[in-house]
């Protein structure tokens, strides 16, 4: 049985009564080498494998998950053509954090992971972009904004 709670009325006088959307659980990554992206994951972000288990004919259904714990990425079988966006843009909709934007660079450079967008300071804030090894680019940004 889940337990609601009452809340206080909304914006707009709007009430938020039973059930609402309190974060997000899984963003699914697509990929095309299920092992790779697995390494890459794992070895170079450090995120810890939660779960690689068979799915489909064919498939896995593979989760990741960084530091924090609040949201799995799922490694799954791309369906279609790569996502598409200029260079200077990242590819996925998924933007991650870090405490320390330079430090992260570098650690993770060493790492071997690609770097499109070194750190650099936009009006709205500082910002990164990487790249994992199976073409999709990603946003990197410290946690909090400076």
């Amino acid at each position: 049985m889940f337990s609601q709670q009452k809340h206080q009325a909304g914006p707009a006088g709007h009430g938020t009564e039973g059930a609402v959307v309190e974060g997000v659980s899984q963003v699914i990554v697509e990929v095309e080498d299920q092992d790779r992206a697995l390494r890459f994951w794992t070895e170079k972000l450090q995120f810890e494998l939660v779960r690689d288990a068979p799915y489909g004919e064919s498939g896995r259904w593979i989760e990741v998950r960084p530091q924090d714990g609040a949201t799995m990425l799922v490694l799954a079988l791309r369906r279609g053509d790569r996502p598409t966006a200029p260079e200077a843009l990242p590819t996925s909709n998924v933007f991650f954090y870090c405490d320390d934007l330079p430090r992260t660079y570098d650690q993770l450079r060493a790492l071997g992971v690609a770097f499109p967008q070194p750190p650099v300071r936009q009006s709205w804030g500082w910002w990164s972009m990487f790249e994992d090894e199976e073409g999709n680019r990603f946003a990197l940004h410290p946690r909090e904004a400076t």
